[in-house]
């Protein structure tokens, strides 16, 4: 019943106002209030009753005003910072669903890369302890090179695996090849590091390393760079600069009307398609490019899955050293023969005792994130992020529609403001949205391009072009053969499979986790 009885005191308010149009205002006072509850200036300037508005530049009128130039330009302020709130409060949504699941990503992606080190130092400590020493250093320097790959440093997944397999390898001759009562020399230790290419004492799985840590972290690098272009994207298009005819276009939309009285007016909807489609004339031209992303966005979430999923990838990777020091300890005899032929006879040196220093307890609450259950595994919750994320594929197209169907126009059937009174409905026509749709727009004159809008648009063609390159896998075709602990090592690790054939051994058994994200 208070509903309807407000209802029906805003209509006869309307009403009256529109009773009164665009003609001299009885007095200033409504206008004083508005000005002082927007806090919009000192309230001495705004005349106690109206006057002849002859220093006025857009809030023209034949008749006597409540304004003077000084309130014009605070009312033009005040126009183009009620735009941008709007705007801000628009896309605050989407600016949050964003930023939200870059964040959990990021975090979902540091916490795969320490249990993955962690399972990998496991390994050395539990298996091959009296060499686990000196492979620590190794496994956290490969790690941490994962890490700054994933985040956007500009270094090589093949550089930082080989480096990982050549500075093993001496650690791998010492004790497992060739084990002595002493220690290699480090003169030695570096033939060896050098060697280790041409000698291959680890087969073919440095190079199967290579692609599959390749295959799963430039995917999850590129979703997360363009998860934080997003964000920037809507940054740029919540502060918009506003041209001086788009800023003159909107103090007459909004606050011209105050002048004569009008503070309940609203514009209506063709009025404010008009000011508002020309205003962000500009801003529409990222349309079909936001759509554009989303769609690569989508279609790159839904490969990352399956044998080269980077969760797959790092949490196996102790697997797939395990396998290599197998590999390494089976032909053992052979390589020993060419590290002479290449290095010649071992130089040793006094040995260190070797110690086991990881705290295999360390990452216990990382661990804990981590279930079976399968109800949010890093994939489900792209999945989840890009239906949501879908939802705004139109954002930048409809915006205008958006702002005046919401927030800024008069509800259809009541009386509104058209630029110059207020009447029942906008007769002029009313334009498209984006910049070639301007031509003829009679409320906002839009000439040439935004800069900074140039820019953005760039920035998107770019992440599209990454987020759909070729060099990305059809995981489809390309699962791995499972074999699990059980069979011989020759089974398990064969030296004659191609890239292409996806082979690869888990001597230890497969390790799956899945992750949990919170919202």
């Amino acid at each position: 019943m208070a509903g309807k009885s407000l209802g029906l005191v805003v209509l006869l308010l309307l009403a009256a106002t529109a009773a009164l149009g665009a003609g001299e205002p009885r007095g200033c006072e409504a206008v004083r209030k508005v000005f002082q509850l927007r806090q919009l200036g000192p309230l001495r300037g705004v005349p106690d009753s109206p006057r002849a508005g002859v220093d006025l530049q857009v809030c023209t009128s034949k008749n006597p005003t409540c304004c003077n130039k000084k309130m014009e330009e605070r009312y033009q302020t005040a126009a183009k910072q009620d735009i941008q709130q709007v705007l801000q409060t628009s896309s605050a949504t989407l600016k949050f669903l964003i930023s939200r699941n870059a964040a959990a990503f990021q975090e979902t992606f540091e916490t795969l890369i320490r249990l993955a080190e962690n399972h990998t130092s496991t390994l050395f400590c539990n298996v091959y302890r009296n060499m686990a020493a000196e492979a620590a250093t190794r496994v956290q320097e490969f790690f941490t090179d994962v890490g700054l790959f994933i985040f956007g440093t500009d270094i090589s997944t093949e550089e930082f695996v080989n480096r990982f397999f050549d500075n093993l390898f001496p650690v791998v001759y010492n004790h497992i090849i060739n084990p002595g009562q002493t220690d290699i020399s480090l003169e030695y230790a570096e033939c060896l590091r050098m060697a280790r290419r041409d000698i291959r004492p680890f087969g073919n799985i440095p190079k199967k390393v290579i692609g599959q840590m390749g295959r799963s972290l430039l995917p999850s690098r590129t979703f997360l760079q363009a998860l934080n272009l997003g964000i920037e994207v809507i940054n740029t298009t919540d502060h918009l600069h506003f041209s001086k005819d788009c800023s003159r276009a909107l103090l007459r939309m909004q606050y011209c009307p105050h002048c004569q009285g009008l503070t309940l007016s609203k514009p209506c909807m063709g009025y404010c398609l008009n000011v508002i489609r020309g205003c962000l004339a500009y801003m529409a031209e990222v349309d079909l490019h936001w759509q554009e992303y989303i769609q690569s966005l989508e279609e790159l979430s839904s490969a990352m899955h399956g044998t080269y999923d980077i969760e797959h990838v790092l949490l196996n990777f102790h697997s797939v050293v395990n396998d290599a020091l197998i590999q390494a300890h089976v032909h053992g005899p052979e390589l020993s023969e060419q590290v002479n032929k290449v290095c010649g006879p071992p130089v040793r040196k006094p040995a260190q005792s070797p110690s086991c220093s990881f705290d295999q307890n360390k990452d216990n609450e990382g661990l804990k994130m981590f279930s079976r259950d399968g109800e949010e595994t890093l994939a489900n919750r792209r999945k989840e992020f890009i239906s949501h994320l879908r939802l705004y594929r139109a954002f930048y197209g409809g915006l205008a529609d958006q702002l005046c169907g919401n927030e800024l126009a008069a509800a259809d059937g009541l009386p509104c403001w058209n630029g110059e009174d207020i009447v029942r409905s906008y007769t002029l026509r009313v334009v498209g949205s984006g910049i070639k749709a301007q031509f003829g727009n009679p409320e906002v004159k839009v000439k040439g391009t935004d800069p900074v809008i140039n820019q953005i648009i760039d920035k998107l063609k770019h992440i599209i072009q990454l987020l759909q390159s070729k060099s990305f896998p059809k995981y489809d075709n390309w699962d791995l053969q499972q074999t699990g602990s059980g069979g011989s090592v020759d089974e398990q690790i064969s030296g004659d499979c191609d890239d292409e054939d996806g082979c690869g051994g888990s001597g230890s058994g497969e390790v799956k986790r899945v992750m949990k994200i919170t919202d």
